[in-house]
């Protein structure tokens, strides 16, 4: 065991009474683990020793007991000689006061930007909207720096627990200071009173949380895992060169399986229904319908009010002042859809490593998932497209019928439903049944943009949709940050993001149609992805 653990409390074991035999157990236990039970005082009003100081090679010093006036047990005082580390490290943090903004102010100071000329490019059209966003953020909320120590406070801790604790001190000093009756009587009731303000404070804010993810499995899982499992922790010595490291590995790591999947395929011998829908269209795709400032202002308002660092302004206030700001956000939009053109600006990703597993050793990269962090306008664009793409999808009936995940109404629960009723119909018709489970490495980030471009007009995607298509894959970049450390831009060759609108539905379009594929000679199939 270690060194320094230390077993304290009210173990509630009577350990000076050598005919209890459930004492003289605890006893043997202590010995047989190398604990020492330093405490040979009454801690009990009754006599009794029953809170111990338990240690393994440790020795407390100037131990004593003295009465403790609201309760029947001692206090036990010790003196422990170890090396404390500093649990507040000191931090230079730069942030923005967004709370005091005026949003009316905040809308009349982006409305009072002068429009952009008529013939702008879309690459002036992005760069007008980060600079008009960006300026008047710094204007009302300028960035500020400061040194801070980081404490985790608890989501429940109201501002009312504060006062009471706050209280509690002040009755706690008062009853130190005068030793009064009254004014113990005071100080313990308080003390009941906070505890059972916390534990209600604590119930009612995780209740609320339950109770809100009712009917939304997202919200209920994410409320359950912040409950039970550790918080996701960042790699040790965050640098700027660490952020390269991870760059560097991902990567490597999306091109080694690439190479490994080209080397083991031949394009010339893949069959027609690999790239094609394998049935008539009813329609294709050519050209998006441009969308309206109130379609928009829908979509903004039902999307997360999540913030990249790449957004010029954070997304609730995008959400607080979109009389002001869709005009500019739907001028962007209709050029991008009708140039059939995605400005390099809403193609840059920063990289967020994320632990696959919590508890995992965060000291070594292969235990990290990249995560796209995209800008607002970006998503809000992909939203956008991907509604038109889904929408071709229903007309032509071309969705993979076996397909359970990113599909509407089509989950894990459906796909066990579909395989447990193939198991049972197999196992009535005498037939045996074998089931595989493939889980395919960097799925997402492994997609070839050419085989997928050909998938796209496989199923009717042409034209300027298409071109839009071929803008959106190339010519992306990403760069990896931690903390205020981030890394150079490198290209992205592979892959749709991980974290962005279309990458799902693309992926999906991407992998050949199981549904089409030749009968099989061993028989019927299931495949379920």
């Amino acid at each position: 065991m270690s060194p320094t653990v230390i077993l304290l409390g009210d173990f509630n074991i009577h350990i000076d009474n050598p005919s209890c035999t459930f004492a003289n157990d605890f006893t043997s236990l202590l010995d047989c683990l190398g604990i020492t039970q330093h405490v040979n005082l009454p801690t009990h009003n009754k006599g009794h020793i029953l809170d111990l100081i338990c240690c393994t090679d440790i020795t407390p010093t100037n131990l004593d007991v003295i009465d403790f006036p609201i309760s029947d047990h001692k206090a036990v005082l010790f003196d422990i000689h170890t090396q404390l580390h500093k649990t507040k490290e000191q931090r230079t943090i730069s942030f923005r006061n967004i709370k005091l903004i005026n949003t009316t102010d905040l809308s009349t100071m982006i409305s009072s930007y002068p429009n952009p000329p008529p013939a702008s490019s879309l690459t002036d059209l992005v760069t007008h909207y980060n600079n008009c966003l960006s300026s008047s953020l710094t204007t009302l909320a300028p960035l500020k720096t400061r040194s801070v120590s980081f404490t985790h406070t608890a989501p429940w801790f109201t501002p009312h627990l504060r006062q009471l604790k706050a209280t509690g001190r002040r009755l706690e000093r008062l009853y130190n200071k005068t030793k009064l009756t009254v004014h113990r009587q005071m100080y313990s009731d308080h003390l009941h009173h906070y505890k059972n303000a916390l534990t209600t404070a604590k119930t009612s804010y995780y209740s609320n949380l339950i109770n809100t993810g009712t009917g939304n499995s997202r919200v209920l899982f994410s409320t359950v895992n912040h409950l039970l499992q550790p918080p996701k922790s960042l790699p040790p010595d965050i640098s700027t060169t660490q952020c390269t490291a991870f760059l560097d590995f991902f990567s490597s790591k999306i091109n080694t399986i690439h190479q490994q999947l080209a080397s083991s395929r031949t394009p010339s011998d893949d069959p027609p229904w690999m790239i094609t829908s394998g049935q008539p269209l009813i329609s294709s795709l050519s050209d998006f319908t441009l969308v309206t400032e109130q379609t928009v202002s829908e979509l903004i308002r039902k999307a997360k009010t999540t913030t990249c660092q790449l957004d010029p302004l954070p997304t609730s206030l995008v959400k607080a002042c979109l009389p002001s700001i869709s005009p500019m956000i739907t001028n962007i939009i209709n050029s991008s859809l009708t140039t059939g053109t995605v400005p390099l600006a809403l193609k840059l990703a920063a990289i967020t490593p994320i632990l696959k597993k919590p508890g995992a050793d965060p000291s070594d990269l292969n235990h990290y998932r990249p995560i796209s962090n995209l800008p607002f306008i970006s998503k809000t664009l992909e939203r956008v497209v991907a509604a038109q793409l889904q929408s071709h999808l229903d007309i032509n009936n071309l969705h993979e019928p076996f397909q359970s995940g990113f599909r509407p109404k089509h989950n894990t629960e459906t796909a066990l439903v579909k395989i447990t009723n193939d198991l049972l119909l197999a196992a009535d018709s005498g037939l045996l049944t074998i089931l595989i489970l493939l889980d395919r490495s960097a799925a997402f980030d492994t997609i070839s943009h050419p085989l997928l471009l050909d998938r796209l007009a496989g199923i009717g995607i042409t034209g300027a949709a298409l071109s839009w298509f071929t803008s959106y894959l190339t010519g992306r970049q990403q760069f990896v940050q931690l903390s205020n450390h981030k890394s150079g831009c490198s290209d992205i060759s592979l892959g749709v993001p991980q974290g962005s609108v279309l990458g799902p539905l693309l992926f999906t379009t991407y992998l050949p149609s199981a549904g089409h594929t030749p009968p099989s000679p061993w028989g019927p199939f299931s495949l379920l992805r």
